[in-house]
């Protein structure tokens, strides 16, 4: 049996409000003609009809509550009983003569958008079937001045028209934004499929890279040590001590960063306060920089902590790394709670030119080519991990302060109490890659 998603639960709330102001309209009609129209009906057999649909409908409620999916079949079992009924008070009140016969045309267009074609095609030979045999059996319409009756059908077919457009329009319309709002969210979901899979590909080749790497890493390494000790006895390379004391710090950080790839396949998330975790980042990201003039501006919320640092680390290395880039006279970390306090928003400020008008809107959304030289790989990946965080980043223009330059806010969702953290992003090697 097919079973139909949240729009399809949709469709049987509206069954049930639609089948409600019927039975409303059923009873006002009826009333209006016995007392305005000298009409005389069938009234017992009328109000059985219709007290048989409050009680279905009353069970359709109890359904719709119970908050489940239901198939197809259900919905075009809901739709037959509501011709069913129809075609049983049409029969007691003149057939193919009662100028509201034709309210089998809405019923008949909702199961056209909610239902398959042979579900749909078992119904209209169903409402073609009950109007042939209202064309040759009903009971007749009693009337107190027959001589009025065309005049009584013309109100009638107007009431009937007015009454069948505002259905048909009132539950096409519901449908329709049930649908835009489904083909949006799959949309997105396929957009973030996309995403996740570029990131997962760049992930793998920086894991092959960084692989490939070690080795020549390793043979920098040693050459280095043996510049530094050759410094040590040769006065010709004592100038360039400090420099090969640079050049050895800085294989450090390559080195630790192929082993935190190395090990974070394997290793659980590392769950931090943020004040404890931003200190001694903010000190390991100096060392890549020496020469840029960082600052942290404001306190840290001490009493918040975040899931993996090890990914939040990556991230605003990535930005920080680019602030750099543009600016090495000018870099700035803020960290601080939004106004509701569930996420955490970390600010990375530089006095750079800003961000081109040509790639304000590629940035983040895949890997573009930077007006520093890079070719905008991390930042590709730091938009990818911080939404599989929880959070996101916006990029834009500082026009507040001076010097002007860009500002990358990274907002991510604080750690609940006791909630696990096992994220993964994919982003161990971002420290070694080309950034935006």
């Amino acid at each position: 049996m097919q079973r139909i998603t949240t729009t399809g639960r949709v469709n049987l709330g509206h069954l049930f409000w639609l089948r409600s102001f019927a039975i409303i309209g059923q009873l006002g009609t009826i009333a209006a003609v016995q007392i305005f129209f000298g009409v005389l009906l069938p009234l017992p057999a009328m109000l059985l009809v219709i007290g048989l649909e409050v009680v279905f409908n009353a069970l359709t409620w109890i359904r719709v509550s119970r908050q489940k999916p239901e198939s197809n079949l259900e919905l075009f079992g809901q739709i037959w009983v509501d011709l069913g009924a129809l075609s049983a008070l049409l029969f007691l009140s003149g057939g193919t003569t009662n100028p509201f016969v034709t309210l089998y045309l809405p019923s008949l267009a909702i199961a056209a958008a909610v239902l398959p074609w042979y579900l749909m095609a078992w119904l209209a030979a169903f409402a073609v079937a009950c109007y042939a045999v209202l064309s040759f059996d009903s009971v007749p319409l009693n009337l107190d001045n027959p001589a009025n009756l065309f005049d009584y059908y013309r109100a009638g077919m107007w009431v009937n028209f007015m009454v069948s457009v505002g259905l048909i329009a009132w539950f096409v319309a519901r449908m329709s934004r049930a649908l835009r709002l489904r083909d949006a969210a799959l949309g997105e979901a396929q957009q973030r499929l996309l995403r996740d899979e570029r990131a997962v590909a760049l992930g793998v080749q920086a894991a092959t890279v960084a692989h490939e790497i070690g080795t020549p890493l390793s043979t920098i390494a040693m050459l280095a040590e043996e510049l530094r000790d050759a410094a040590s006895t040769d006065k010709g390379l004592a100038p360039y001590s400090a420099d090969i004391a640079v050049l050895e710090q800085q294989m450090t950080l390559c080195t630790s960063a192929l082993a935190r790839l190395r090990s974070r396949a394997s290793a659980p998330a590392d769950r931090q306060t943020v004040g404890e975790w931003l200190a001694s980042f903010a000190e390991q990201w100096r060392l890549r920089h020496p020469h840029v003039r960082f600052e942290r501006v404001g306190t840290p919320p001490d009493h918040v902590s975040l899931d993996d640092t090890v990914a939040v680390s990556q991230i605003l290395t990535i930005l920080l790394d680019n602030a750099a880039r543009a600016s090495r006279d000018h870099v700035t970390l803020a960290a601080k709670l939004t106004a509701s306090g569930e996420q955490i928003a970390f600010e990375v400020c530089d006095a750079g030119p800003g961000i081109p008008a040509s790639l304000r809107h590629s940035l983040g959304a895949m890997p573009v080519d930077s007006t520093q030289g890079g070719h905008g790989v991390g930042l590709y990946l730091a938009f990818s991990a911080a939404a599989r965080l929880g959070g996101s980043i916006e990029l834009n223009d500082v026009t507040d302060t001076k010097p002007r330059g860009t500002r990358a806010v990274l907002r991510l969702p604080v750690a609940a109490a006791g909630q696990s953290g096992a994220n993964r992003t994919g982003l161990a090697s971002s420290n070694t890659e080309k950034q935006a």
